[in-house]
């Protein structure tokens, strides 16, 4: 592939002002993914004394434990987790995502052996540096636009990185050492880049499901092509019929024991009498084991049952790359998320290091374009399509522009005066 050298340099220059603004960010964004990563090695010892458990003797029954659960939550559990540990504490769960909270209940003694309240967890603060800086709404679209920048950086990192004249196979391997600083440094940081970017296009694809406009955009694709979760998924419409008396919690928990789900496996508890309960399991390795099946709560029986086939390719989809992007497909993701941060944080570093070098004084260094030199189509289309994709960097781009062709008109004022 030959290079437009003219290109390269326009290129470079945009490759250059993004990741100027950005790198700040993504370093921020690197770090604290690779420290969440350890979320269960710091979490567990930590919280061992509320979920760990003496055995002794029997268990007092699940529907006394919900009763202990009821008086001492700060708000009403909606589910449980069923135990398969005879140790564990019986979990009772409160709320949702951020809003969660689980309370613990003995269920040999009946005490209440702990609560734990995500949004006040250590690792909690990391996500939330991590997905919106701490800034609320406001971070989360500073984050949006970063990781939208991301893959503007990647695709013209790559452009300028492709050799313009001859392949040298070893400058894909080892940066060049008795050359300075400056060149050993943009050597780690292109060799890195190049190495990682496919890895980090899958990974920023993982994250942007939780982003607000490009998330929410995403959702309503969903919506409009049915290629989400099943309405039915939930069980919101699903009713029981009031006949005689509901079933027990002890009595459900055996039904959920039943079905021999893997993972983690929740009884979603009833909120009224005319409602249901609900069994799902949670199992990141292996998503197509996933099940959410609904039961009437008097009778017992089954109203529904949905599994990884009903679910829509574009969830599926979203789905396998949010697991991938927090390291849950085994030790191997695990490995290579951590690897890909580390990376990223190295490549970001040097980088830095490289433009303090190469900068003079008094400047920023910005790479200079030809004047008389103009975008071909295929860009124009390219970037029109990202706009359209990734809504943040098309508005960022156009402020951009406008600041540049603002520069120019000044420039030339001042040329003819």
């Amino acid at each position: 592939m030959k290079k437009n050298e003219n290109l390269n340099k326009w290129l470079w220059k945009w490759h250059f002002v993004a990741g100027l603004i950005s790198l700040p960010f993504i370093l921020v964004l690197s770090i604290t993914g690779g420290i969440y990563l350890f979320k269960t090695d710091y979490e567990t010892p930590r919280q061992k004394h509320i979920k760990e458990v003496m055995v002794q003797g029997n268990p007092i029954s699940f529907e006394k434990q919900l009763q202990i659960a009821n008086k001492n939550a700060f708000k009403k559990p909606n589910a449980l987790i069923v135990s398969t540990k005879p140790n564990l504490a019986t979990e009772f769960i409160s709320g949702r995502f951020g809003g969660k909270s689980s309370l613990y209940v003995n269920p040999y003694s009946g005490n209440v052996s702990g609560q734990i309240i995500s949004k006040e967890t250590d690792m909690f603060k990391i996500r939330k540096l991590h997905g919106e800086l701490l800034m609320g709404k406001f971070g989360t679209k500073i984050v949006e636009l970063i990781a939208s920048w991301m893959v503007v950086l990647i695709l013209t990192g790559l452009y300028i990185w492709w050799p313009i004249r001859s392949w040298n196979v070893k400058g894909l391997f080892i940066p060049r050492i008795r050359q300075g600083k400056r060149i050993l440094f943009r050597d780690l940081h292109a060799i890195i880049g190049f190495w990682i970017s496919g890895l980090l296009i899958l990974i920023l694809a993982g994250g942007f499901p939780w982003t607000d406009v490009f998330g929410s955009n995403f959702k309503q694709i969903q919506k409009i092509t049915n290629t989400g979760y099943p309405a039915s998924w939930n069980g919101t419409q699903l009713q029981s019929k009031p006949t005689g008396k509901p079933l027990t919690v002890d009595q459900m928990v055996a039904k959920a024991n039943s079905l021999y789900l893997p993972g983690v496996v929740t009884l979603h508890l009833p909120k009224g009498p005319k409602s249901i309960f609900s069994v799902s399991n949670q199992n990141p390795s292996h998503l197509k084991s996933q099940k959410k099946i609904h039961f009437d709560q008097y009778s017992g029986q089954q109203i529904l049952s949905n599994d990884w086939e009903d679910v829509g390719v574009l969830m599926k989809g979203r789905m396998w790359v949010m697991a991938f992007h927090q390291g849950e497909f085994g030790t191997w993701n695990w490995v290579l998320m951590l690897s890909v941060a580390s990376a990223l944080t190295v490549m970001s570093i040097s980088a830095l290091v490289s433009y303090v070098l190469r900068k003079r004084k008094g400047t920023w260094g910005i790479p200079k374009v030809p004047i008389a030199f103009k975008v071909g189509y295929g860009i124009v289309i390219l970037i029109g399509i990202l706009s359209l994709v990734f809504p943040l960097f098309g508005a960022s781009l156009l402020t951009l522009l406008v600041i540049e062709y603002i520069k120019k008109i000044n420039k030339r004022k001042k040329t003819m005066v």
